[in-house]
């Protein structure tokens, strides 16, 4: 087991390189399964949910070749996904649950294969996540959904059929399913209510590049024409706008200036008004985004909801910048109902937090201690390290696969800022 030791107290400046995006990687990995063709992914970064993503690929009869790079920013490592020979369309438990967005080779499994096995995704820390829209995505294209000894079957031996995808809510998982199982159906299929994150449009502009025939993705209602088959291509994965709010989060806190190479304002707009508000001095560059601080902190109120609003992947880290700042801020979490687990550890460290239902009340005080915490999720594992930054003397963050999950070389980022840092074995 390992840990992280930071050595608060030390004013970040220089750049940071933004990696590919997690979120955005991991169904674009899924999109080979749709082609006989190779697929060549750029920009992937070296993650833990990217090698668990890779073992089920492998697992499913797909090859994959690593090739070259660094693992920061655009030049990423690749990744080349041969699925001309699908030997299995089941995806086993024991490597489906070490990662919830597993259930996303459920979709293009069944468009290309007309069957896919895969086990329930089971609990998660920071809350009920269901796959009930997943299911009901692929009912409206024509498969037979049946659930049986902690597993999902899906079929459609003759193919899935255009139709309408009414979400009640908005679902990032779910529109990228429904997305890539309408790409191979017959005729023409609309998903209403769908989600707009960047990732969303980043897979259908690789499909596209496949050759699939796609409108309106990045808005709410995305209109699909099936095509027969789609091809290889080589498709470079969208910069990481959440490890680009981090950072951000990271120069506020520490009275600094980061520039986050690679990073687009229009994926991250809403954080970074935010920050603006607390006292960033924010601006766009040719390389990417510069964040400085104004030399005050100020408090703020933000409320968690799907894009283009507050992304509920960055309140955590938001919450660690409240902890150090003038004034009481308010923070409302009104996507996942258990997102407040690292309040406590966050107080183990001196922060003066209150939650009440679904918001918590933070006010600022002068300085953090360092202390011995525990991360219990992968955002909540990016707060501590976030107001380890700050504290004063050590902080010891513990539990460190959670960042690993979501975070690429974050000690060797942090300390080319200037972040007395450093990984040891527990």
């Amino acid at each position: 087991m390992e840990k992280l030791v930071i050595t608060g107290g030390n004013r970040l400046e220089g750049t940071v390189d933004i990696s590919g995006a997690k979120n955005a990687a991991l169904p674009l990995m899924c999109a080979p399964l749709l082609t006989d063709e190779p697929m060549t992914l750029t920009n992937l970064p070296r993650l833990a949910d990217i090698t668990t993503l890779s073992d089920l690929l492998n697992h499913l009869g797909v090859t994959v070749t690593i090739a070259g790079g660094n693992g920061g920013g655009l030049t990423g490592r690749s990744m080349t996904f041969d699925a001309s020979n699908i030997a299995d369309t089941v995806a086993p438990y024991d490597i489906v649950r070490k990662m919830r967005a597993s259930i996303i080779v459920l979709g293009p499994l069944v468009a290309r294969a007309g069957e896919a096995i895969v086990s329930l995704p089971g609990g998660c820390a920071i809350g009920n996540r269901p796959i009930d829209l997943h299911l009901k995505a692929l009912e409206a294209l024509g498969a037979d959904i049946d659930l049986e000894d902690g597993y999902v079957r899906a079929s459609a031996p003759k193919g899935l059929s255009g139709g309408t995808v009414r979400f009640p809510f908005v679902s990032v998982g779910a529109t990228e399913n429904a997305l890539m199982a309408a790409a191979l159906a017959k005729g023409t299929s609309v998903i209403e209510n769908a989600a707009r994150e960047p990732e969303i449009a980043d897979l259908a502009n690789c499909l596209i590049a496949m050759g699939a025939k796609i409108e309106g993705a990045g808005t709410e209602t995305i209109t699909i024409e099936g095509v027969d088959r789609l091809h290889g291509t080589t498709y470079a994965v969208m910069p990481d706008r959440i490890e680009a709010g981090s950072y951000a989060v990271a120069a506020l806190m520490t009275r600094g200036n980061l520039l986050l190479q690679n990073a687009r304002m229009a994926d991250i707009q809403a954080p970074m008004d935010v920050l603006s508000e607390a006292g960033a001095i924010i601006s766009e560059e040719k390389d990417g985004v510069r964040v400085k601080s104004n030399g005050h902190l100020q408090g703020f109120n933000i409320v968690t909801q799907p894009f283009p609003a507050f992304p509920t992947d960055m309140q955590a880290q938001f919450m660690a910048l409240a902890t150090v700042a003038d004034g009481a801020s308010v923070i409302t979490e009104a996507i996942f109902e258990n997102r407040f687990m690292h309040v406590p550890e966050l107080c183990r460290l001196g922060a003066d937090i209150t939650v009440t239902g679904a918001s918590a009340t933070i006010r600022g005080v002068p300085s953090l201690r360092g202390a011995q915490v525990m991360a219990t999720d992968l955002r909540a594992s990016m707060s501590l390290a976030l107001a380890g930054l700050v504290a004063d003397g050590d902080t010891v963050v513990n539990r460190l696969y959670h960042l690993d999950r979501g975070y690429e070389r974050l000690e060797e980022k942090l300390r080319n800022v200037g972040a007395q840092i450093e990984r040891v074995s527990a």
